[in-house]
């Protein structure tokens, strides 16, 4: 009676032993698919987002760090982009490139609906857009509504001038990734008024002065986020809600395009510009 019991004890345990092990192995390959499955992700997302390559039709597979990538682009630089592109994502330590150049290669006629790059990148133009109407001192009180798509700006709302509207388109034309703007923004005084009355209560009941950090932060954003101002280039320094301008410029155009931008963020009282040199 008791060696059959042992005998039973020991197929338990050994069939314990097996499912158990076999437990881990399937836990394991399920997180290896999940790894790898995010892997594929990260690299087709950065695809995406980038103007050089989310008009190709790329396809990703990774298997155990290594990531093969197949599909036509038009230019061999843009077939070293993809293969750095994968080769950056955490844990792929080898590309297998199967992209293939083709110089005659037409990307696919854009859809009617807009791609997920192109989604992002209208997204962040409306943001752009809207921080630059909100810290300017002439268009922080206009009731404005800012719509992107595939680079194209439509401004809704209402101004309180003419001046007001005018300012604001040029404020959005400026931004970098837009194409065109559609301004139609209405001439509204009573209303516009009001609103920026409501807007200047605000920021009163937030300190009688903006800080030099604020507006050196904003003046900086501003500059950063012109399509026709090298922001980088260009050291931005406040005191007292004097701004003052240094670094290097490529014409006298981009020089006064900087110096207007300052002037516009609310809280700056005078720019000095004699550092901006060309």
């Amino acid at each position: 009676m008791n060696t059959k019991f042992h005998h039973s004890f020991l197929k338990s345990a050994i069939f314990l032993a097996i499912l158990s092990t076999s437990g881990i192995a399937a836990a394991d390959t399920a997180a290896q698919d999940l790894t790898e499955a995010r892997q594929e992700t990260q690299i087709w997302t950065t695809y995406a987002l980038s103007p050089y390559l989310r008009a190709n039709d790329l396809k990703v597979a990774v298997n155990n760090g290594k990531a093969t990538l197949s599909g036509k682009v038009a230019e061999d630089v843009s077939k070293d982009l993809a293969r750095q592109i994968a080769l950056g994502v955490g844990g792929i330590s080898e590309v297998d490139n199967q992209i293939v150049v083709q110089p005659d290669y037409m990307a696919p006629a854009p859809a009617t609906d807009r791609s997920y790059g192109e989604v992002i990148d209208d997204a962040t133009v409306t943001s752009a857009v809207k921080s630059k109407l909100l810290w300017s001192k002439h268009t922080a009180g206009l009731s404005t509504d800012v719509d992107t798509r595939r680079g194209k700006v439509t401004l809704k709302g209402t101004a309180d001038s003419g001046a007001a509207r005018d300012l604001a388109g040029r404020l959005a034309l400026n931004t970098r990734g837009v194409v065109a703007v559609d301004n139609q923004l209405t001439v509204n005084g009573m209303k516009a008024i009001a609103v920026a009355d409501k807007a200047k209560g605000t920021m009163k009941e937030a300190g009688k002065d903006i800080s030099d950090s604020w507006i050196t932060t904003k003046v900086k954003s501003t500059l950063l986020y012109s399509s026709n101002v090298d922001g980088s280039d260009i050291e931005v320094s406040t005191r007292s809600g004097v701004v003052t301008l240094n670094g290097k410029v490529g014409s006298g155009a981009e020089r006064a395009l900087a110096i207007e931008l300052a002037q516009n963020v609310m809280g700056v009282k005078s720019v000095v510009s004699k550092g901006l040199t060309l």
